[in-house]
C-alpha cells in the first residue's frame, strides 16, 4: 500500500508518522514544496523574537527522524491530481502513483491587489525565507507598516514590538481582529495597542505601496535620519527596502522600511482544479476525513469538516484540528476506521500582553439571545451568546478565568436549564454554571479540576 502525503506541516508529518505506526509495512511518501525541515509557523513569531534560532522551528528534531521510519521526503509542488487514475504530478516532473492520498497542504497568504506589492521591502509573513527578510529590516528603531490585524497579524505585531521597531497597522475592518471579536471587544484590543506605541489605522485600506528611492531618505527610515543628521544623503543602496510610502485609503501617507502584508490566509487547493475532488471553502470531508473519492482524504488548514456548534462544515485553520484531523484520517488510510468528533472553534489570542478569546458562534445566532459585561476601565470584556439554554459562542478579553469552561460549556453543548437565566442575569457564574449543568451530564470532571487548581 503506498500512501502519498501532500503537505510537510503538522497534519501531513503527524499522518505520516500514524501510518507508519499502524502500518509498518507500507511505502509513505511525504510531499513538501519548502527547501527546509518540516517546520511549525507558529513558530515563526518566536524565531522574530529570537527567543528560537530557526531549528527550534523544526517539528522533529533529529535530522534522520522520518527516514529511521521509512518515510520517503520529496521536495516539491503538486501541480495536479488525476483522482480516477490515482495519481498526483509534481513540479520536479515526477507523477506519484498512489493507494491512499491526503491532502495537507495547508493554506497560503492572500496577495492583496495592491499597486506596489512586488517592491523591495514589501513581504509576508507565512515562511522562514519570509522570516529571515523580515529580520533583515526589522531593526530596533524601523518603521514597520503591517496591513491586517486579523489573528495572524495580531500574533506577528507581537513580534515586530518585541524586536523594537516602530509600528503601524492598518486594518480594513472597522475594529481589531474583526473575524473574531464583536465591536466593544475589537475596539478594546485598538486602545490597548495604542498604549503601548502601535498606532492603529482601522476602517481603511492600503491603496499603494510607492518606492521612494532616489529622493533623500531623510523622513523615513533608520538609516535616512542617520544621513539627514550628517547633512547627506543616504548611501542606502537602492532596492534594499528603505524609504517606502504607503498610501491609506483615508487620504493620509504613511512612511515605512518594511511593509509586512498580513491580510489573511486561503486553502491551497488551486492544484485541485478538475480533479473531480469536491471542494467548496476547503476540501470537503466526511466524518473520517475522506473525501467523495474513495481512498482520498484531507486534514489540517485545507480541510472543511463538520463543526457540530455551528451545524454546518467550516474550514478552522488551528494546529490542534490539525493534528486531531491528520490522526483520525491517518487511522482510516489503513484501514482503521476513525471518527472526527467534530471541529474545535477557539481561539485563544494575546496581543502585547492582553488576552482576549473567541470560542464557538461568538456573533451569536438567529432567534438567539446574548449578554455583556464590560468594564473599559480594567480592560475586561465578556460576552455570552445562546440559543435556547445552550451556550453557543463567546467573547472575552481581559478575562482569563475559566477560559476552559467558556470553551467545554460551548464545545460540549452542555443544556444549562435553569442557569442559562442566571447567567444572562451575571455572566461571571460560568464556574458555577458549568459545575451544576453539566455535572448532571456527566461532563463536569475537567471544570472541577480547573477550579481544584
Amino acid at each position: 500500500m503506498h500512501h502519498v502525503i501532500l503537505g510537510a506541516g503538522p497534519a501531513g508529518v503527524i499522518a505520516a508518522e500514524t501510518i507508519r505506526k499502524h502500518a509498518p509495512a507500507d511505502t509513505i511518501t511525504l510531499v513538501g514544496d519548502e527547501p527546509e525541515p518540516p517546520y511549525s509557523r507558529m513558530a515563526i513569531p518566536y524565531l522574530l523574537i529570537g527567543n528560537i534560532q530557526e531549528a527550534g522551528t523544526y517539528l522533529r528534531k533529529s535530522a534522520a527522524h522520518f527516514a529511521n521510519l521509512r518515510i520517503t521526503q520529496v521536495g516539491a509542488k503538486a501541480l495536479k491530481v488525476d483522482a480516477a487514475a490515482r495519481t498526483v504530478s509534481l513540479d520536479n516532473g515526477q507523477t506519484l502513483t498512489f493507494d491512499r492520498l491526503l491532502i495537507a497542504t495547508g493554506s497560503h497568504p492572500v496577495r492583496p491587489p495592491i499597486a506596489g506589492m512586488d517592491l523591495p521591502g514589501v513581504h509576508p509573513c507565512w515562511t522562514l525565507e519570509d522570516a529571515r527578510n523580515i529580520m533583515k529590516l526589522a531593526q530596533p528603531g524601523a518603521k514597520v507598516l503591517q496591513m491586517g490585524a486579523g489573528f495572524i497579524g495580531c500574533i506577528i505585531m507581537e513580534a515586530l514590538k518585541q524586536r523594537g521597531v516602530e509600528l503601524s497597522v492598518v486594518e480594513m475592518g472597522d475594529r481589531m481582529v474583526p473575524r473574531m471579536m464583536g465591536p466593544t471587544a475589537g475596539g478594546m484590543i485598538k486602545d490597548w495597542c495604542e498604549t503601548q506605541g502601535v498606532k492603529v489605522y482601522t476602517g481603511t485600506r492600503v491603496e499603494a505601496i510607492e518606492s521612494a528611492a532616489g529622493a533623500p531618505a531623510s523622513s523615513g527610515g533608520v538609516i535616512g535620519k542617520i544621513a539627514s543628521a550628517l547633512g547627506m544623503g543616504s548611501s542606502e543602496p537602492q532596492g534594499s527596502g528603505r524609504g517606502l510610502r504607503v498610501k491609506l485609503g483615508n487620504g493620509q501617507t504613511v512612511e515605512a522600511d518594511l511593509v509586512i502584508s498580513a491580510t489573511g490566509v486561503r486553502p491551497a487547493i488551486g492544484f485541485l482544479k478538475d480533479s473531480g475532488i469536491t471542494c467548496l471553502q476547503g476540501v470537503l470531508t466526511d466524518e473520517h476525513l475522506q473525501t467523495n473519492v474513495p481512498g482520498i482524504y484531507a486534514a489540517g488548514d485545507c480541510a472543511e469538516a463538520f463543526d457540530k456548534v455551528s451545524g454546518k462544515t467550516i474550514v478552522s485553520a488551528i494546529q490542534p484540528n490539525a493534528a486531531e484531523q491528520a490522526r483520525v484520517a491517518a487511522l482510516n488510510m489503513v484501514g482503521q476506521r476513525a471518527d472526527l468528533k467534530g471541529v474545535t472553534q477557539i481561539n485563544v489570542l494575546d496581543t502585547l500582553g492582553m488576552i482576549s478569546t473567541s470560542f464557538g458562534n461568538w456573533e451569536g445566532v438567529a432567534g438567539g439571545e446574548h449578554v455583556e459585561l464590560t468594564d473599559k476601565a480594567s480592560g475586561r470584556h465578556l460576552s455570552l451568546q445562546f440559543k435556547d439554554d445552550v451556550m453557543v459562542g463567546c467573547n472575552s478579553v481581559g478575562w482569563t478565568e475559566h477560559v476552559g469552561v467558556m470553551r467545554g460549556l460551548v464545545e460540549g453543548q452542555v443544556r444549562l436549564g435553569e442557569w442559562k437565566q442566571r447567567l444572562m442575569e451575571d455572566p461571571t457564574k460560568l464556574m458555577d454554571a458549568y459545575l451544576a449543568a453539566a455535572q448532571a451530564q456527566g461532563q463536569w470532571a475537567g471544570a472541577a479540576d480547573e477550579r481544584r487548581r
